[in-house]
């Protein structure tokens, strides 16, 4: 896999704090020397191949991945929070986590009580709410934590824990959803800049995905495409004994025809789906509980005709996922393959099959 994509896992971007990926990928972008827009929320483009003919096509990932939000701090020093983006409690407990205060990182690890002081207890076992957990950053009080830098507002994002796999296939970190995404994009870039396509192609990152699908909104409206591809971390359950369409690690890239924001545009599925029999790439149906970036730029205008291709992912929203390398393979083989068969006619088509 291309370096960005551990770059860009490296770096924090909780919703409305994604200046440093952006900052990131503006600058690979910019030393690809395609023209770069972005719109007044952050979201952020490459015009890969400008004044080609043929329909628009944009290939989004999203830039910012689940995160905590500073909301106080107790007598104690411990700092409360609050979600940006679906964040189970329990899954957060005794984790490591960061204060993000600028240019500095305050670490911390969310408090949770030993068996040893449960031992005994009666009360019946609850929900932990990520606004219930208390962030230990070793502050003494809180004018302590405030002399630390401690500010209400702060993001608050997982220590990463970047790590590859012993036989080599899988890659351990945080925030796959989804700068897997917001690598491809820049993956994509890469090997197309310079390339003579029959479509006129956007990549590049929305902003504000985990809150409300945000960015998509007002970046679709701004490029105005014809086509526009979501590019995401889906969450499998493959080691939870899912079924045949809820995900599996290492079988290819995900044809979404179900969530609930977005029904997958019948032309495209057929258009997609003769492509991978075509050139054999490996795939597998997946029925998603969630949506992505698709489901608000489906809006825009007159319409526009949407797809997702999903990177299985397990453990997503939470302070370390897990991908395969292989899955990687397939989403970029899909999605070269897809860009390149895009012109007039196999879009005519793929109205015509709605």
């Amino acid at each position: 896999m291309d370096p960005v994509y551990k770059d860009l896992v490296n770096l924090p971007g909780a919703p409305s704090f994604e200046k440093p990926v952006r900052d990131y990928m503006r600058q690979v972008m910019k030393d690809a020397g395609v023209p770069i827009i972005q719109d007044k929320l952050g979201s952020l483009f490459a015009h890969v191949n400008p004044g080609t003919q043929g329909p628009r096509v944009m290939v989004a990932g999203h830039m910012d991945e689940v995160g905590g939000l500073v909301t106080g701090i107790t007598k104690h020093g411990l700092i409360k929070m609050m979600p940006l983006g679906g964040m189970k409690g329990d899954v957060f407990l005794s984790q490591r986590m960061n204060i993000i205060t600028g240019d500095d990182v305050i670490p911390g690890v969310t408090a949770s009580k030993p068996p040893h002081l449960t031992r005994g207890s009666t009360a019946a076992e609850k929900p932990v709410k990520f606004e219930d957990l208390r962030l230990d950053i070793g502050a003494d009080s809180k004018e302590h934590a405030e002399e630390l830098g401690v500010k209400i507002g702060q993001q608050v994002i997982s220590e990463n824990q970047y790590t590859v796999s012993k036989d080599g296939k899988k890659i351990f970190s945080k925030a796959w959803d989804n700068r897997f995404g917001a690598g491809m994009a820049l993956d994509l870039l890469k090997t197309l800049k310079g390339e003579s396509l029959d479509c006129e192609l956007f990549v590049g990152a929305t902003v504000q995905e985990e809150v409300g699908l945000r960015g998509a909104q007002t970046s679709t409206y701004m490029i105005d495409p014809d086509i526009f591809i979501a590019v995401d971390a889906s969450p499998c359950a493959d080691v939870f004994d899912g079924d045949d369409v809820s995900g599996h690690l290492g079988q290819g890239f995900l044809v979404r025809f179900y969530d609930p924001v977005a029904l997958m545009h019948q032309g495209m599925k057929k258009h997609i789906l003769e492509l991978a029999e075509t050139h054999k790439i490996k795939y597998q149906y997946y029925q998603s509980k969630g949506g992505t970036d698709a489901a608000k730029a489906q809006y825009s205008k007159s319409g526009v005709v949407v797809a997702t291709i999903g990177m299985p992912a397990r453990y997503i929203h939470s302070n370390t996922s897990m991908i395969h390398t292989d899955d990687y393979e397939s989403v970029k083989k899909m999605l070269l393959t897809l860009i390149r068969s895009i012109n007039a006619k196999s879009f005519q088509t793929m109205q015509e099959n709605v």
